[in-house]
């Protein structure tokens, strides 16, 4: 979507993952879980604010909501902070989703997890965005270009509603 001349903030756990990696530590999800969601939780408010200092939409490839789930998931208790960050820290009303494709999913260093880990992942996220009153939009399988067809046209729209 940068491409199309959209602002978008990267997603913090590859950041994350790939820093931690650099520098030997522990704050990747298969060493330190309560760790990685710390930093991608400080990584994504710092991609917030980054945001909010411009008069233009930003995309944001993951957000803190998907870095607190993460913890729920895992059966690990949300701190305060946590908590108080989802309230303080709101997207777009509209969240659009990407369900997991197997025909294009691959695991790379920064992501280890399987198939049927990012399914669950998934159906964990559609549930608490839901929870946190977000309204979903799920985008059909189809080609990258096809999907960032209708993601540009949907957001185009919304943008000509609300000004």
């Amino acid at each position: 979507m940068a491409m199309r001349g959209w602002r978008v903030a990267p997603e913090p756990g590859r950041q994350i993952v790939r820093e931690q990696t650099l520098v030997g530590g522990e704050g990747v999800p298969w060493q330190d879980l309560r760790k990685f969601v710390d930093l991608c939780v400080s990584r994504a408010a710092h991609f917030y604010h980054l945001a909010a200092a411009f008069d233009a939409a930003t995309l944001f490839d993951r957000s803190i909501v998907d870095a607190v789930a993460a913890l729920s998931r895992a059966g690990l208790p949300v701190p305060e902070d946590m908590s108080r960050a989802l309230a303080v820290y709101r997207y777009s009303a509209t969240v659009y989703m990407v369900p997991p494709w197997e025909d294009l999913f691959e695991n790379d260093a920064e992501r280890r997890h399987s198939f049927a880990d990012a399914v669950g992942e998934y159906e964990a996220l559609l549930e608490t965005y839901d929870d946190l009153g977000y309204a979903l939009e799920v985008l059909p399988r189809a080609s990258i270009r096809e999907r960032a067809d209708m993601l540009d046209a949907h957001i185009r729209k919304r943008q000509e509603v609300t000004l």
